[in-house]
């Protein structure tokens, strides 16, 4: 485990409206006060990899060096990596292009869940439906579903059922929330992906790739960079780190997002 590794944020399964504070981090964030400043990073824990028996040979270039067996990222190429990644993904929301956030682990199902929110994008959390992106069709249909099943029961047209059917129908609707729920909006295939843990993303890489749309992934040192288009070398671990790195990539996404307004 990182040794900065902070207290996972308990992500107690919603599938409903109903946010508590913590799952809401991102929702009144104030995005200006957020940079990517070498001292920024290093108060987040940004620094701190894994031991260095599980080291990547592939992040040796992104390692500043070892201390009590632990790596130690080089934050000066994490600054330029991540500026890199936010230029990027700043054309894509300028081009009007939808954004998925995806997070595999249970400590980033918070940040990337209120993130995507936030800024009115798409997010995968948990487990990733193989499929989603090369099978896009059939998905597709699946979130088509969940939305015209909510828009009947919000309507209160399952009221013509029997209360057994109501109920299937009602379980039907939670199975699907909590398997398309963070794409039913998005109507087209991403113009990039944001993973937060691309240690955990194989399947998610694979389809991106082989669709060739561009990935932004956080890569520890635990980590294989060469797959991910704008790696961002740093703890995806730690809740500090991944709020600081992912926000700041909010926060190019918004400012993309205005860009044509004040054209």
């Amino acid at each position: 485990m990182t040794e900065a590794n902070q207290a996972t944020t308990d992500s107690a399964a919603p599938q409903k409206v109903a946010k508590e504070v913590k799952e809401a981090y991102f929702a009144s964030f104030d995005f200006a006060s957020l940079d990517g400043s070498l001292e920024s990073l290093l108060k987040a824990g940004v620094h701190f990899g894994h031991l260095k028996s599980r080291r990547h040979p592939q992040m040796d270039e992104y390692i500043f060096t070892t201390r009590k067996n632990i790596n130690i990222i080089d934050l000066e190429k994490t600054a330029q990596k991540l500026e890199e990644a936010a230029n990027f993904l700043a054309e894509v929301a300028k081009n009007g292009k939808p954004v998925l956030f995806v997070g595999m682990k249970k400590q980033t199902h918070e940040t990337v869940r209120s993130l995507a929110n936030r800024l009115g994008e798409h997010f995968v959390t948990d487990r990733w439906l193989g499929g989603t992106l090369t099978n896009w069709k059939c998905i597709r249909g699946r979130a088509k579903h969940l939305k015209d099943s909510e828009e009947m029961l919000a309507a209160g047209e399952f009221k013509k059922y029997t209360k057994f059917e109501q109920a299937k129908k009602m379980e039907e609707i939670e199975r699907l929330e909590k398997k398309v729920g963070g794409i039913k909006e998005m109507t087209e295939l991403p113009g990039a992906i944001v993973i937060a843990d691309a240690k955990e993303a194989e399947l998610v890489i694979q389809e991106a790739r082989k669709l060739k749309i561009p990935l932004v992934g956080i890569v520890d040192t635990n980590t294989n960079p060469s797959f991910i288009d704008y790696p961002i070398p740093g703890n995806d671990d730690a809740l500090s780190s991944l709020r600081l790195l992912l926000g700041y990539l909010g926060k190019a996404i918004l400012a993309g997002k205005e860009a044509p307004k004040k054209a």
